[in-house]
This record gives structure tokens, sequence and C-alpha cells, in this order.
């Protein structure tokens, strides 16, 4: 059994942050003329990722989430995201990575940041967040994507689930098609990907 099915069946809490990756990427990280046009539109910071189902870019926030951009930045950078797993995926709700390698190896982790969720922006369809552990303070690398609108429950304040909320730092403005897609992969009881859906790749495109 491999290292990530095992810590799959040990429960993988609610939108936990853990904290690396391997060396299986199938290309060059070279991103698309489309998502190189969407980047263009955009006036903020962007990145590229190539997944098993396709491509994603996002348009990164800093304006609202300082801390959570500059982290997430740091991650791609370093190039900690490059062939890691969405270990869990809750279909209508999020599709979650960054925490572990393809051979359920924990990606390596820096300092836990400070939550900003209380910045103004909502667990809508189609943003990225930051997960993290009951603690408020405690997210590192794993990130997840809004599959639906989750503002209700992952917002800041909100008075059905975690009043602390969960930090959204920007969104998709391509590929949200990919998003979907991998909303609609079959799963085992704890979440995880009977096949594997893999980032082999992110990079900032500016």
């Amino acid at each position: 059994m491999s290292p990530l099915r095992l810590l799959s069946l040990l429960a993988l809490s609610f939108l936990a942050a853990c904290g690396g990756s391997d060396s299986d990427t199938p290309s060059t990280p070279v991103c698309s003329d489309a998502g190189k046009a969407a980047s263009a539109l955009s006036a903020s910071n962007t990145v590229c990722m190539l997944t098993t189902q396709g491509e994603i870019v996002v348009e990164l926030n800093p304006a609202s989430s300082t801390i959570t951009v500059a982290n997430f930045l740091r991650y791609v950078n370093a190039k900690l995201y490059d062939n890691t797993l969405y270990h869990r995926v809750v279909k209508n709700f999020v599709i979650q990575g960054g925490g572990y390698g393809t051979s359920g190896t924990a990606v390596s982790t820096y300092a836990p940041i400070a939550l900003e969720s209380n910045n103004g922006l909502s667990n809508v369809r189609g943003t990225i967040a930051m997960a993290r552990t009951s603690v408020p303070n405690s997210a590192t690398s794993q990130f997840f994507f809004n599959t639906v609108d989750n503002s209700a429950c992952l917002n800041y304040g909100s008075t059905t689930c975690d009043a602390n909320g969960y930090a959204v730092f920007g969104k998709v403005i391509a590929g949200i098609d990919v998003i979907d897609k991998i909303n609609a992969v079959s799963v085992d009881t704890s979440g995880l990907p009977v096949q594997p859906v893999v980032t082999y790749w992110a990079i900032q495109l500016k």
C-alpha cells in the first residue's frame, strides 16, 4: 500500500494542511498560448499550472491577500508544487492539492502563515484558497479550488462551518473546465482520486 493511500485511510482532516515532490514531469513547463493570453489580460500576478486534466491559469490578488499570495508564489517558484497530487476531491465542494508528491511523500513546507480570510474575498466557484488545520494560522503549502459557491460555509464569519473562514487569494481565469473535470473524477471513501490527478508543474507568468 502506498504511503498516500495509507494516509487517506487514516482520514485526512477537513481541509487539512500538511506539509517533496517527485520527478516525473511529462514536459518542459511552458504555458499554452491561450493561457498566456488570459494572463496578459490581467493586471495582477498569474500562475499557470498543468494537470493530468489540462491547464489552469490563476490570477492572484496580492492587494487583498498579501501574505497568502507571497506564500503561494514562494512554493511555485521553489518548484515545490511540481509533480504533486490532488489528494482530496469532494464532489461539488472543493478539489485540494499541494500537499503530497506522486509517491505520497509530503511536500517540504515553510513556516505556517497568518490567516487572511477576513479580506473581502469570497469562496465562490472558481476561486483558490489556502487549506489549513483547525488552527487558524496553520496554512503552509496546501490549497484548494472551490468547485461551487462555498461562501456560506467557508467565508470568514460563517455561522454554518468554521467562523474563522478560509483565505481566498485568487481565481481561475482560464481552465475552469479543468476544475470541473477534476471535480468529476472517481474517488475512494477518503476523497483520494482512484486514478492519480497530478499537477505536473506550476510556473509564475507575472
